[in-house]
């Protein structure tokens, strides 16, 4: 049977165009935000227009292609937490550098947590990252170096609730959302104390997606 040929490797020119774009629409989605078009991008990176979509169909497809990067990062950061023998050292590492690259990327952020792209993205976190972050807190609790009611799902928020902090002190006190990072790590972590009860349960990973994925589309609902 005659095996289908290979695609062709991208010429070198191509492939530097190609990571001029993208290099472009990273610099843009962080100063002007998702709006602009991918003639702006072409702009931005001294290519043609032409040049833009022979490298990517739409705007749309470039954002899919720096989403899948930024997963592939995470996803990354995650194994390499796992690899770490000390479950609670695996467990901050993970968080610490997860939120390190959301501080440091303004526009992949807006890429990631944007309501109106949909809920494909979350799906695929989910489905990829997800797993992860549940061995890691598994492997923490087994440990007894994090209080026993903590759960995967709480890893989720915590994310979630560094974003604004870190969008309103990125310009005037860039270090501080390690403040509250260590807040959140301190009232995890089980050193023999006693804990005040939470007043309500984890959510389950079912409810966190909902969650999720309906304040995407109300904070779309409220931008239209």
């Amino acid at each position: 049977m005659t095996q289908a040929p290979s695609p062709r490797p991208m010429r070198k020119d191509a492939s530097i165009n190609r990571e001029r774009l993208l290099d472009a629409a990273r610099e843009l989605f962080a100063e002007k935000g998702l709006g602009v078009t991918l003639n702006d991008i072409a702009r931005h990176a001294g290519v043609g227009v032409g040049t833009a979509y022979r490298r990517f169909a739409n705007k749309e497809e470039l954002i899919d292609t720096l989403f899948e990067e930024r997963l592939q990062a995470v996803e990354a950061v995650a194994r390499e937490a796992l690899d770490e023998p000390d479950p609670w050292t695996a467990l901050t590492d993970y968080l610490t550098r997860t939120l390190q690259m959301q501080f440091g990327d303004r526009g992949l952020h807006q890429i990631l947590d944007d309501p109106t792209l949909g809920d494909a993205r979350i799906n695929d976190v989910r489905t990829r990252i997800a797993p992860l972050i549940v061995e890691l807190v598994r492997r923490a609790k087994d440990a007894g170096v994090v209080r026993s009611d903590f759960e995967p799902t709480d890893v989720t928020f915590m994310q979630s609730a560094m974003a604004p902090i870190m969008d309103s002190t990125r310009d005037l006190a860039p270090q501080v959302y390690e403040r509250y990072l260590t807040f959140f790590l301190d009232g995890i972590r089980s050193d023999d104390r006693t804990f005040t009860p939470l007043p309500a349960p984890a959510l389950s990973s079912e409810i966190t997606h909902t969650a999720m994925t309906s304040r995407r589309r109300s904070t779309s609902r409220r931008r239209a």
